[in-house]
């Protein structure tokens, strides 16, 4: 039997077309071209890549972004910026409180507001226990994508929990909008606080337990282990930050970096990778949930007294109480809610560790209640910016993997 001809003329399989050598057919390998979504079920969002492969290793992987772009940025400046907060939980609606905490941040550093004590610490436990959710919620869907099922009933069981807690502090699971210019909305209670005692007693068993579900699962080690391998030179040229730049072994970390919250007064660590591969970053996204409970279980030791809202008449709403009791102070309430407050003329940018890596927030004031100019710098766009560079060379089974490395969400990436 002749050997197939492989990678014919797209005109037609004409003898003619075909070279010949020892008096059979040359085999040609032609690259394939393929597309991959938009609506795939594992890039967890609309995201469209056009891969170019020989055979099953890809040559070439272009993604082409905007399915999902809402004009976040320009709602943002026709709106107060107390207004912008519900818009902030719509970027990663995984994460939607470190969300909420990168903006107010930036607006509070144009603003020069100091913010009372008990305030940052509750907004530092908050932000962890966010990270605690985002991080179970990607590797338990990153295991599902790669073929490991249990992992993703374990994990949401632990962020379920979680969940079940913001929904006492705020009355919402999902989209928070909870944090607010000055603070928060509301204190933490002794019962959230009691309940965080006991789920950060038995939460280091439970990250064993996927540990051991995934390293003695030799699947899950072959698919991650050297493979989407990236320097820590090129991870750095190429923008990445969070658990993708860290796998790289790049110690910087924001919280670190440049001290908010109350990261600078706990004792924790910033778990670094070696190989900068696939396994890499899942580690360090595990070794950051094991630092994340210690945080959060120094804070509850640690947490002071006093107001949960900045002083500021101007600013902040005044006690609850005070408004049901007080005509004037609900007259205040409602004009700050319609109104919203005044912010000086002045431009900031303002970078805040959120689970998926750096999350920034740029603002241009001019004055008045709206910012005049407001930017997003949102680390799934960024790592987007890699991904041809980490999929080249690997098989097309790897694109998936991949693509989960970085933990993207693309409502966050379009914004």
């Amino acid at each position: 039997m002749q050997d197939s001809v492989v990678g014919l003329d797209h005109y037609g399989d004409d003898d003619a077309d075909i070279e010949l050598v020892d008096g059979k057919p040359k085999k040609r390998v032609e690259d394939l071209l393929l597309n991959m979504g938009p609506q795939h079920p594992s890039t967890h969002g609309v995201l469209r890549i056009v891969l170019e492969m020989e055979g099953e290793i890809i040559v070439k992987a272009t993604p082409y972004l905007g399915y999902l772009h809402r004009g976040v940025e320009k709602l943002a400046e026709n709106s107060t910026y107390s207004q912008i907060i519900p818009l902030t939980d719509r970027l990663d609606y995984t994460a939607s409180m470190t969300n909420n905490y990168a903006f107010v941040r930036s607006v509070e550093k144009l603003l020069q507001v100091e913010i009372p004590e008990r305030a940052e610490y509750v907004r530092t436990i908050v932000a962890e226990m966010q990270r605690l959710a985002g991080h179970l919620f990607w590797l338990g869907t990153q295991s599902l994508d790669i073929g490991a099922m249990t992992v993703f009933f374990y994990t949401f069981r632990e962020r379920e929990a979680l969940l079940d807690l913001f929904e006492l502090l705020c009355g919402a699971r999902l989209t928070m909008s909870y944090f607010r210019v000055g603070g928060v909305d509301r204190d933490i209670t002794q019962e959230i606080v009691d309940r965080l005692y006991q789920f950060l007693e038995t939460f280091p068993e439970k990250i064993d337990e996927y540990n051991t579900l995934l390293e003695t699962n030799r699947i899950w080690m072959s698919r991650t282990r050297d493979i989407a391998v990236i320097s820590a030179k090129d991870a750095v040229n190429f923008g990445l930050t969070g658990p993708a730049l860290r796998g790289s072994g790049v110690n910087y970390d924001v919280r670190k970096a440049e001290p908010y919250g109350a990261y600078d007064k706990v004792e924790w660590e910033v778990p670094l990778g070696k190989n900068g591969d696939t396994y890499d970053r899942y580690w360090i996204r595990v070794e950051e949930m094991r630092q994340s409970a210690k945080i959060i279980k120094q804070c509850l030791d640690q947490l002071p007294e006093g107001r949960i809202a900045a002083d500021v008449p101007s600013l902040t709403y005044p006690p609850r109480d005070k408004v049901e009791t007080d005509m004037e102070s609900l007259i205040h309430h409602f004009m700050i809610a319609t109104e919203g407050f005044e912010v000086p003329e002045g431009e900031v940018y303002c970078g805040t560790e959120a689970p998926k890596g750096e999350l920034g927030f740029y603002i241009l004031s001019q004055g008045g209640n709206k910012p005049y100019r407001l930017r997003i710098r949102p680390p799934s766009f960024i790592h987007m910016g890699a991904f041809e560079h980490m999929a080249k060379g690997y098989m097309i089974a790897d694109i998936v993997t991949i693509f989960g490395t970085y933990d993207i969400v693309m409502g966050e990436c379009d914004r």
